[in-house]
């Protein structure tokens, strides 16, 4: 058999040839069980580490993994559930300004920064400075901007300080892999390193199609769909065309679950239909 070549004995482990040293060793593949044991433990976990930074026992997190599996919902769920009412989202592109006069609005202990798909930040060196400074160790965290020009915050029209002392926490949500990035070289690797040496870091392990759809499982046991007043049977049917279309759905997340399950909802008998078109690949 050639070198490398999965091969399936009867029995449920499989075997692969090493390259180096050419003996069979065994290759262990996980079950759907172990999967979700695996996902539900590394949720579990991201939710404990967002309850220390409710109660500010840390002042900084980094939550990765892919797009549409409830990072965002799990943790800003969590902080209201908390009472922790002074914490907002930033999304999108972030220009070091912008994140400058965010920190300095959540300067205060209780104040909680989510930056949230905000990616961008990462490639300016002058954020990255901004973040290093509030992630740090040091009881004292002071984040300074020493330009010459002048910055207004526009919801108060207050005159920002060129420096201050931040007391609050920050929160990463990314689909960035810090630790898949770093061990390829990236160029932000010496940055992202930086950010994990001062901050917690939860990688929500999710690497594969099998991943997703077992979450998303989780998610719609968990209520996702039945919240939005969908009955068991439809709720069974849109497992069961997740399912059977994996393959060709343009995204497998908890938004296509959602969309899929707008439509099974309206009671057309060609739901079906109307979803391998406007949710799956040709």
């Amino acid at each position: 058999m050639p070198r490398g070549v999965y091969e399936r004995k009867p029995r449920a482990t499989a075997f692969m040839i090493d390259r180096i040293t050419h003996v069979e060793v065994p290759v262990h593949f996980e079950t759907d069980e172990e999967i979700e044991a695996r996902l539900s433990e590394r949720f579990a976990i991201l939710e404990d580490m967002i309850d220390t930074v409710a109660t500010g026992d840390s002042r900084s997190l980094i939550i990765s993994g892919p797009a549409g599996v409830g990072k965002s919902h799990t943790v800003m769920a969590r902080l209201h559930t908390w009472g922790v009412t002074e914490a907002s989202a930033v999304k999108g592109f972030v220009k070091a300004t912008g994140l400058f006069k965010q920190l300095y609005r959540h300067r205060h202990p209780g104040m909680v920064l989510v930056l949230d798909d905000a990616d961008s930040i990462f490639f300016d060196d002058v954020s990255l400075g901004f973040l290093k400074a509030v992630c740090d160790t040091n009881n004292s965290r002071t984040v300074s901007y020493l330009s010459e020009g002048i910055l207004i915050d526009e919801e108060t029209a207050e005159r920002l300080p060129k420096q201050f002392q931040f007391n609050g926490a920050i929160v990463f949500i990314t689909n960035y892999d810090f630790d898949d990035m770093i061990s390829r070289g990236h160029r932000l690797a010496p940055h992202l390193q930086a950010l994990i040496s001062r901050s917690h870091y939860v990688d929500l392990s999710m690497k594969t199609t099998r991943d997703y759809i077992i979450r998303i499982r989780q998610a719609i046991r968990a209520g996702l769909l039945s919240r939005l007043g969908m009955d068991e049977q439809g709720t069974q049917d849109v497992i069961d065309f997740i399912n059977t279309h994996q393959g060709k759905l343009r995204e497998v997340s908890l938004r296509m679950a959602q969309k899929i399950a707008a439509v099974r909802r309206q009671g057309n008998a060609n739901w079906a239909k109307v979803c391998e078109i406007t949710c799956c690949k040709k």
